[in-house]
């Protein structure tokens, strides 16, 4: 088995692991996409020249055996999802890392999504506009059909000139990459909710606020979200069918 087959089995297996345990969370949107990405990987693997018959067998039976629990989770979601019932919760413990803004919806960014729906009161400081500049760019980056950003939040009652250029900077920007952003200022806002027009809403505790403040301007983490320690929070996912 060359070097390049062993890389792409450890890989997958990897991958595999982690869908496990994310499905044994009932975390299945996230593990539905780990045991796809861990399969592909593992079917480029069974392929490898080198590999004895008795361990390509091996192999493929174990990969059968993910291909049903796989088939098994989009058949669920997909159900729930007809019936708008589905809903997923992710429970982000204090100090923990790994949960980017994208690690948690780029998923749903795979399917187009033209307008996205943002109420969160507490896009007021600067470090809250950073957040919110973070999330646009993941929208940007998707690829998704985005066309319009729609952000409803409270006006910052130290600044709220400064919180509008700032908000006014980043509309700037989304216009060069075709993308209109709305800004409306409400002061009974409470609930932070983020809606997708493909029908998913995802509803994090926190808003976007919950990352704790990197420890330096040149620090791990600092600019990778991924590596950043979070909160605690709870993140809850549902799928609203159409009316």
């Amino acid at each position: 088995m060359s070097d390049i087959t062993g890389v792409l089995e450890t890989s997958g297996i990897g991958l595999i692991k982690r869908a496990i345990e994310l499905d044994r969370s009932k975390r299945y949107t996230e593990s539905l996409i780990c045991y796809q990405e861990g399969l592909q990987l593992l079917m480029q693997a069974s392929k490898a020249t080198g590999r004895s018959e008795a361990g390509k067998t091996a192999l493929r039976n174990k990969m059968v055996e993910y291909m049903d629990r796989a088939e098994w989770i989009k058949s669920h979601i997909d159900k729930e999802k007809t019936t708008g019932r589905y809903h997923e919760q992710i429970f982000i413990e204090e100090n923990s890392t790994g949960f980017s803004y994208e690690s948690l919806v780029s998923r749903f960014l795979l399917e187009k999504c033209e307008r996205v729906e943002i109420d969160d009161p507490y896009i007021r400081s600067h470090h809250q506009i950073v957040n919110f500049l973070k999330f646009a760019e993941l929208l940007v980056k998707s690829q998704c059909g985005l066309r319009v950003i729609k952000l409803r939040t409270s006006a910052d009652t130290t600044d709220h000139q400064q919180q509008q250029t700032k908000l006014a900077e980043i509309g700037s920007s989304l216009a060069t990459h075709h993308v209109t952003l709305h800004t409306e200022f409400s002061s009974s806002l409470h609930d932070r909710e983020i809606r997708l027009s493909n029908n998913w809403t995802i509803k994090i505790g926190r808003g976007l606020d919950y990352f704790k403040p990197s420890p330096g301007k040149l620090a791990i983490g600092a600019f990778n979200y991924d590596l950043r320690p979070c909160r605690q929070t709870t993140v809850d996912i549902f799928y609203k069918s159409p009316p």
